[in-house]
């Protein structure tokens, strides 16, 4: 009699039967076309997000022992992670339906992530067939994926309708395969439409235009909706240049009929407080109130363009992006230095190349050579390309650093390409603490990737490696190819995060995430203004004067009846709630105060602050002036608060300033004659316009009230003229009137 063997024995022997070339279940189980991990495997695994983050693709220890690169982007990874590891326990050729890949995805064994396939399923066949054939890679003359398309590609859908979208993947071969059920699909904007899993797109109540993101097996494509509003749009404004016709054709086409253009007065206010971070003085809203010329307008823009308050409130704009943050003491002079520098390239209007330019390659030390500063903040070669695609190139390279970008094209050998050309950027301490001498390292040119250890040459995105001489210093290469007339990234980014400053919405949301997936709601716009910069020879007062002077930044932001769903397409003028720097400034010129700053004379503007060390303030806090930290302008905090309007309305900064001696209300208080000269002052301050007649009768009731104090005994008459004046500036500080750019 033979002695039964023991079962990790007889295990292990069937388990060898199972991969043994020529076995009985093998041979049954190939019969048909032979699968491929690559294009049949991985696509089913993305599909049930086994793959994702958040589960078996944890970043560097996936969960609970197995892990899988994040959305297959490295198959051969994982067919070693699934077939070989841990003794090839997690499939069963001979009986693929035992097998754990299955028992856990069929949660029949315990899983975490529940059940994410069902028995029977067409995905779940697929990979019985895979592990029933041996679990075939690939061969070698598998085609390989080329792309996907979407059916349809883009159209014109009513309000809450369906469509259901087609996804047909192209292989090398020419073949052509529908993979609908294996893509995955997102919408960018889901006030708009939603996505269900099997592509079945749906709209909402809203007008205007939305792009789903269809991803399969490392391709990316894109279905673009329009949703029209299917009002009649007439009486047009005349436009003044492309920007109208752009913007006037789209909203013909989704049917959104624009507000009418805004008066003078709202004009002003609107363009000066967007070009100079200020407020109109009452001398310049009556002198422009006055004038009769009908290229007033134009003028305007062209003085305030031309003004030092200009260049002030650019570079508060440009210094915290650049990352102009004082850490210790010692940071005082280059960040004064920087700050400095950035203002005089935007007052003598130094093309934008050229200022990206002498950012990048910055030799030398930070006070013979301010642009050097910001080497101080940003150190390492991966945060430097990383800072830079952001900001100059609007693409976010982060995910790349160790695996391909989930929603776009970019590798890892784009990240570290980027990377190679900083990788000659040599530091030499110098006889200040804290500031080195910049200088370039002679030498090759080459970033070493982490993952595969292999050098990787400077490489423009999307471009071929370069050969860069050892003398020759790669940062200037990387200037020459973002200021290229063809490069696709570097004057769309700067165009549309200029017109969300103007408009407060990008055509790209968010305004610094160019991408494929992520279109803009105006294409046509968007490169016609990219165009005209690049023409212009990257004027950056010629990008702003052609949208401020265009009539939709000049239409009015009261609504029609149409219109006030609108919030991409600009039929009419969204309000914008002032920066915490110009408000600050706004009520200093209201009520006749002054705020000081450490290190700064006296008067000097919230918007000329030169780094974030000022942020202690309280006021400029609780309104959220960035602390320039990254260069994500979603550092600035634009959304109200409760603390914001308790702060301007019982703040003791806030009381002092409207009691300050000699302040707007003091002055005003001493004023002989009718009060209605004081009224109309304040208006003009505090909105570029007269007041209504409404207006003036109630501020004129209110001024003439008698007032008492604590124990009910009537104030001296000066003193109560003076408290009134001050309660009137501050009711109209706290309208939404003052408080929004509208």
């Amino acid at each position: 009699m033979i002695s039964p063997r023991p079962l990790s024995v007889v295990v292990a022997f069937t388990i060898l039967l199972a991969f043994w070339p020529g076995n009985a279940a093998g041979e049954s189980s190939t019969s048909g076309e032979k699968l491929n991990f690559v294009h049949d495997v991985i696509p089913i695994l993305t599909k049930a997000h086994c793959n994702a983050g958040a589960c078996h693709a944890k970043a560097d220890v996936g969960q609970r022992g197995f892990r899988l690169s994040l959305l297959g982007f490295e198959p051969q990874d994982d067919y070693e992670h699934i077939v070989k590891e841990a003794k090839g326990r997690r499939v069963f050729p001979n009986a693929p339906e035992q097998s754990l890949l299955l028992l856990k995805a069929t949660n029949q064994v315990p899983h975490g992530g529940g059940v994410k396939l069902k028995p029977g399923s067409k995905s779940y066949e697929t990979l019985v067939k895979w592990i029933g054939q041996g679990m075939p890679y690939a061969e070698e003359d598998d085609p390989e994926l080329i792309g996907i398309e979407i059916e349809p590609e883009r159209m014109t859908m009513p309000k809450e309708t369906e469509q259901q979208l087609k996804v047909i993947a192209n292989y090398s071969n020419g073949t052509r395969r529908e993979v609908t059920e294996l893509a995955l699909f997102e919408a960018n904007n889901e006030a708009l439409a939603t996505v269900g899993e099997t592509g079945m797109v749906e709209t909402r109540d809203l007008p205007g235009k939305v792009a789903v993101m269809v991803r399969y097996s490392g391709q990316v494509s894109v279905f673009n909706v329009s949703i029209p509003l299917g009002a009649p749009v007439t009486d047009l404004p005349d436009p003044a240049n492309f920007v109208d016709e752009l913007v006037f054709a789209n909203l013909e086409e989704i049917g959104i009929p624009p507000s009418p253009v805004c008066d003078d007065a709202t004009f002003l206010r609107r363009v000066t407080l967007d070009l100079a971070g200020r407020l109109p003085s009452p001398e310049e809203a009556t002198a422009f109130l006055a004038d009769t010329s009908p290229d007033k307008r134009d003028r305007v823009v062209d003085t305030l363009l031309d003004s030092p308050d200009y260049a002030d409130y650019f570079a508060n704009k440009w210094a915290a992006l650049l990352k102009n943050r004082r850490e210790s003491k010692a940071d005082i002079t280059a960040n004064f230095a920087f700050h400095s520098w950035v203002r005089d390239s935007l007052l003598q209007n130094k093309p934008y190349d050229q200022f990206v330019r002498e950012i990048l390659a910055a030799t030398g030390t930070i006070v013979e050579n301010p642009p050097v500063a910001w080497y101080k903040r940003v150190k390492q070669p991966t945060a430097q390309l990383e800072d830079v695609a952001q900001l100059f190139l609007g693409v976010r390279m982060q995910c790349a650093q160790c695996h391909h970008h989930p929603f776009e094209r970019w590798s890892q050998r784009d990240y570290y390409s980027l990377a190679a050309f900083f990788s000659q950027v040599g530091r030499k301490p110098t006889a200040i603490a804290g500031e080195d001498l910049i200088f370039h390292k002679r030498g090759t040119a080459q970033f070493v990737n982490k993952k595969t250890a292999q050098p990787v040459k400077p490489a423009g995105l999307g471009g071929p490696a370069l050969e860069i001489a050892p003398d020759d210093d790669p940062r200037l290469q990387l200037a020459d190819w973002m200021a290229e007339e063809d490069n696709p990234f570097f004057a769309k980014v700067l165009v549309n995060r200029y017109w969300k400053h103007f408009f407060k919405v990008g055509l790209v949301e968010p305004e610094d995430d160019l991408r494929d997936t992520n279109p803009a709601t105006n294409p046509e716009l968007l490169s016609a203004l990219a165009q005209h910069f690049i023409d212009s020879g990257f004027d950056l007062k010629e990008a702003i004067r052609v949208m401020v002077r265009s009539k939709t930044y000049q239409l009015s932001a009261e609504p029609n009846e149409h219109n006030a769903v609108d919030r991409q397409n600009f039929s009419r003028f969204y309000p914008k709630r002032l920066q915490a720097e110009v408000l600050l400034d706004s009520i200093d010129l209201f009520t006749g105060a002054t705020t000081s700053f450490a290190d700064l004379p006296m008067g000097t503007r919230a918007v000329a602050l030169p780094d974030n060390s000022y942020n202690s303030s309280a006021f400029l806090k609780v309104f959220g002036r960035p602390d320039a930290a990254s260069v994500c302008e979603c550092e600035r905090v634009q959304s109200s608060s409760l603390a914001q309007s308790l702060h301007l309305m019982n703040s003791s900064e806030v009381k002092g300033k409207l009691a300050t001696a000699n302040g707007r209300a003091a002055t005003l208080s001493k004023l002989e004659g009718e009060v209605s000269e004081g009224i109309h002052e304040l208006y003009l301050v505090a909105f570029s316009r007269p007041p209504t007649g409404e207006e003036l009768s109630i501020a004129e009731d209110f001024l003439s009230k008698e007032r008492t104090d604590a124990n009910g005994k009537p104030l001296a008459v000066a003193t109560a003229k003076r408290q009134a004046y001050e309660d009137l500036i501050w009711a109209l500080m706290n309208t939404k009137e003052f408080l929004y750019n509208h």
